[in-house]
């Protein structure tokens, strides 16, 4: 009998040790880069693009109680394409923080979105880096008479039973 205990005793500790040392392991993971090479496209043929600007909220971080106290969010930025027979193009998708400096870059060359597409940036929980008021900026072409691309982001967390989720849309603002 105190063999079984003994053991279980162990066992405990083992579980309760890879249970915190796989938490600290996701936290500290390196964001990857999404690699959107083959959806680049050379856009110097489309002349007859109309080229827009689109701005987005997306919180990393929202205050609780007071402005000391804050909780951590994850948020999911998607870049629609709302047209049914059209590609649209993203040339610029840029993340800024709360002060307005810019923190990743995440199109390098332009890309095609397929009809109806949907691509997607993901803000982990842990990635803090984007504050308050973190924001997109998003540069866009679409062929005349399409519809302009849509921008959203969800942002969402839950402690313990509590859930938290609201929604941001982007704006053109060129």
């Amino acid at each position: 009998m105190k063999n079984l205990i003994s053991y279980c005793v162990v066992l405990s500790l083992c579980i309760s040790a890879i249970s915190c040392n796989s938490n600290k392991t996701k936290y500290e993971e390196p964001i990857s880069k999404i690699d959107w090479s083959h959806k680049e496209i050379n856009l110097n043929q489309k002349d007859s693009l109309i080229a827009g600007t689109s701005y987005l909220s997306v919180y990393s971080q929202i205050y609780s109680y007071t402005e000391h106290t804050s909780i951590d969010l994850t948020a999911t930025v998607s870049m629609r394409n709302p047209n049914m027979d059209i590609q649209a193009y993203l040339l610029k998708a840029n993340y800024f923080d709360t002060e307005g400096n810019q923190i990743h870059s995440y199109i390098d060359n332009p890309i095609a979105l397929s009809p109806m597409e949907t691509l997607e940036i993901v803000i982990a929980e842990f990635d803090k880096k984007g504050g308050t008021g973190g924001n997109f900026i998003f540069e866009w072409a679409i062929e005349p008479d399409s519809v302009e691309p849509i921008f959203e982001s969800v942002m969402i967390s839950t402690y313990g039973q509590q859930g938290l989720s609201f929604t941001t849309q982007g704006h053109r603002i060129k």
